[in-house]
């Protein structure tokens, strides 16, 4: 009997149950199988884990305190890192509560004269949309966040984006105050945020300290008051007994950080510094430092991506102007030691000599946050 060719996608459905077909694929040169990439796990498939409670490991966060950027040990040998996937996750909005830290909502940038909102204690669909739905009059929201970096604030950021997105809330900010928490964590996050369109905030009076500064490089901009520090990644139930083993154990890590940190246009230096610097100490960032290492201002991922779709969308004279406008700003409004609330006030005043908002692409105009 002559063998009938196959086509490319019955080859491929049938590969795996009939291996005897793939004598008949191959003879017809009809097909070629590719091996199935595994992708990221959905948010449902992330659920929370509780957090160590070990004193030795420096999980408690106090103001006075530098917190540990810590690395979950898998419990068989590691396996080579997932190819990195854009497509977005369905949200999980499975009830739960917020246990890593203190979250808040505000419907106001004005954190000096209006503080910082309305308390976030569930992260049940409807009662973060009903603390959300005042926000739908300003058009902006301010998330302000104290604590760890953990899986309860990705699944913090990511369900206050989706409401975000549901009540047509497009300027999001996220005020946060945080020592640090776990590595892998603070990539899901960062990876959820720079598909959503967050500023990040880091105040005078609060802290940014180890793998929350993955969270700072997933911000479209970054107003940094408040310190900033690096130290080396500790990682949890480690069983090594050489030097040798526990770099082996963390490479696979600094891996996944180093990618994460080129696809947010920052340094991969970040990597290396948190591969350093001792667990006991911190390494502050300079405001030099931090706008080299790309932790600091406009994103340059974002900033590149920005110029491709408004050129599209806004004409190529826009575009030089809002290069122009964060020249001016990054020189005249981030001075060291300058309070958030003054860059902010700073950019909205600059806005004006540039002719922003522009009536034509307003949402793109910059500092949208603040019209």
């Amino acid at each position: 009997m002559t063998a009938l060719p196959l086509s490319p996608m019955v080859c491929m459905r049938l590969i795996p149950k009939l291996s005897l077909l793939l004598t008949t694929c191959l003879a017809a040169s009809a097909c070629t199988p590719e091996a199935p990439v595994e992708g990221p796990r959905t948010v449902a498939d992330a659920q929370p884990t509780a957090a160590p409670t070990d004193a030795g490991h420096v999980l408690a966060r106090r103001k006075s305190d530098f917190g540990a950027t810590v690395v979950e040990m898998p419990e068989a040998d590691p396996a080579p890192p997932a190819a990195y996937d854009e497509a977005p996750s369905e949200i999980d909005w499975t009830p739960m509560p917020v246990t890593a830290g203190k979250a808040s909502i505000s419907c106001d940038r004005d954190y000096t004269g209006g503080g910082d909102g309305v308390p976030l204690s569930s992260l049940g669909f409807s009662h973060v949309w009903k603390t959300m739905s005042p926000c739908q009059k300003t058009g902006m929201v301010r998330l302000r966040y104290d604590g760890k970096v953990d899986a309860g604030f990705t699944a913090l950021v990511q369900r206050v984006a989706d409401m975000a997105d549901t009540l047509g809330i497009e300027s999001r900010i996220l005020d946060i105050d945080s020592s640090g928490g776990q590595v892998e964590e603070g990539i899901k996050a960062g990876d959820a945020m720079a598909e959503s369109g967050w500023m990040v905030w880091v105040r005078e009076d609060s802290v940014c300290h180890s793998s929350c500064v993955l969270i700072l490089a997933a911000g479209d901009t970054r107003l940094v008051s408040g310190p900033v520090g690096i130290h080396r990644m500790l990682r949890i139930g480690s069983k090594a007994t050489s030097r040798a083993e526990l770099n082996q154990e963390l490479r696979e890590v600094h891996g996944q950080m180093s990618q994460y940190l080129q696809r947010n246009g920052a340094a991969i230096a970040i990597a290396d510094l948190m591969m350093t610097v001792p667990n006991r100490s911190l390494r502050l960032l300079t405001a030099d430092e931090l706008a080299r290492f790309g932790l600091a201002g406009r994103n340059a991922a974002e900033d590149d991506l920005d110029r491709i779709r408004l050129g599209r969308k806004c004409g190529e004279a826009f575009v030089r102007r809002k290069d122009a406008f964060f020249r001016d700003y990054d020189m005249l409004c981030t001075t060291e030691g300058e309070q958030v609330a003054d860059m902010g006030q700073c950019g909205l005043d600059l806005k004006k000599r540039y002719g922003f908002p522009d009536s034509s692409c307003p949402h793109e105009s910059p500092f949208s946050e603040y019209d």
